[in-house]
């Protein structure tokens, strides 16, 4: 795999270095083990619910069950550690997430974060672990330009924002202390079919797909003009990998990833009508305007195109996946992985 090119040394000259991915059970941690299985690394994963052992590969595989709030099993699974990828993330439901701070998303998105640091802090010895956190775009809050490369100053609207952005903070100030080697990556929308039976995604696209499939129509707010920029899990899986192999040039920054391509949702959202037409052989289902929710926010209706420019001059990543071919493949999963009784084609 080229993304792991540059990993050579992590885990000393004589072993291969050791990989925790914290959150490897859900939709990106799982597409992120199931890449990380075919390289020869030891690869940990850890996630609160059972996981599931990706097939095949050339990587040494433990798969553990752990509460990472409890900070005596956390020190445990990254004890070992030369490369933590933190991929875990709580909301707490659809209007919590945009403007809540509630206590348990707080201990888990930015309390488990300090408990790393310290845990870290007591480790001796060098190399310092490298340490791939997942953040998010919408972490800048409300901008002037539509256009974001990463240089804007982070002005969060939300509590999953400004929890997002003060995790990052505590590990890119750990970096500079010393403690570890950590990057943060801001990811836009992602979406995707899923890689193993225990992830599920949660978004807007599969939401709507799962909508298209069941003859629902899908609404957009007001004319559908917000606009995403979407990148498929495999490609945001790519990019928390490459930044591995570029860690001294990456660390202690955020860096923005992304396609450079927006997509209005009401465009969106009659692409997936059209595509779960072909799959199904039935009428596309409509697309209709509704009024906002009484909990939408002025960050609900930004618009965000990723420059990712920066981030590529240093890995040379870039995203493979045409947004029409992962529309296709996330349709057709919906689609034959329904419950029982669900649509099916």
């Amino acid at each position: 795999m080229d993304e792991v090119q540059g990993w050579a040394g992590l885990g000393g000259e004589e072993r291969r270095p050791r990989v925790t991915v914290l959150g490897a059970s859900g939709f990106l941690g799982s597409t992120v083990a199931a890449m990380l299985s075919r390289a020869p690394v030891r690869l940990r994963l850890v996630s609160r619910r059972p996981g599931t052992l990706p097939p095949g590969g050339d990587a040494d595989v433990e798969v553990v069950t752990a509460d990472l709030t409890d900070t005596a099993r956390l020190a445990e699974v990254v004890a070992d550690a030369d490369v933590i990828v933190h991929l875990v993330c709580h909301r707490s439901g659809a209007q919590a997430w945009r403007t809540g701070d509630d206590p348990l998303s707080e201990r888990i998105n930015v309390g488990m974060v300090r408990d790393l640091v310290e845990v870290l802090r007591a480790r001796t010895g060098e190399p310092r672990p490298v340490c791939v956190f997942a953040g998010s775009t919408s972490q800048v809050g409300l901008v002037a330009s539509d256009r974001v490369d990463g240089t804007e100053e982070d002005r969060p609207a939300s509590g999953y924002d400004r929890h997002k952005l003060t995790a990052e903070r505590a590990l890119l100030d750990a970096t500079r202390e010393g403690v570890l080697r950590a990057v943060s990556l801001r990811l836009p929308t992602v979406f995707g079919e899923c890689s193993t039976p225990t992830a599920s995604d949660g978004g807007v696209i599969t939401a709507m797909a799962r909508r298209a499939l069941a003859g629902q129509p899908l609404t957009v707010w007001r004319d559908g003009d917000i606009g995403r920029d979407l990148l498929h899990v495999e490609d945001a899986a790519r990019a928390l990998i490459a930044a591995v192999g570029h860690i001294d040039e990456l660390a202690g920054r955020h860096w923005l990833v992304g396609t450079g391509r927006t997509t209005s949702l009401a465009e969106l959202f009659s692409t997936v009508a059209e595509i779960t037409s072909e799959l199904t052989e039935r009428p596309p289902v409509p697309v209709i305007t509704v009024e906002p929710p009484d909990h939408a926010t002025a960050a609900d209706f930004q618009s965000f195109t990723i420059d990712s420019s920066a981030f590529w001059k240093v890995t040379g990543w870039e995203p493979r996946v045409p947004q029409r071919q992962g529309l296709v493949r996330t349709v057709g999963f919906l689609a034959r992985t329904a419950a029982p009784g669900g649509p099916s084609v």
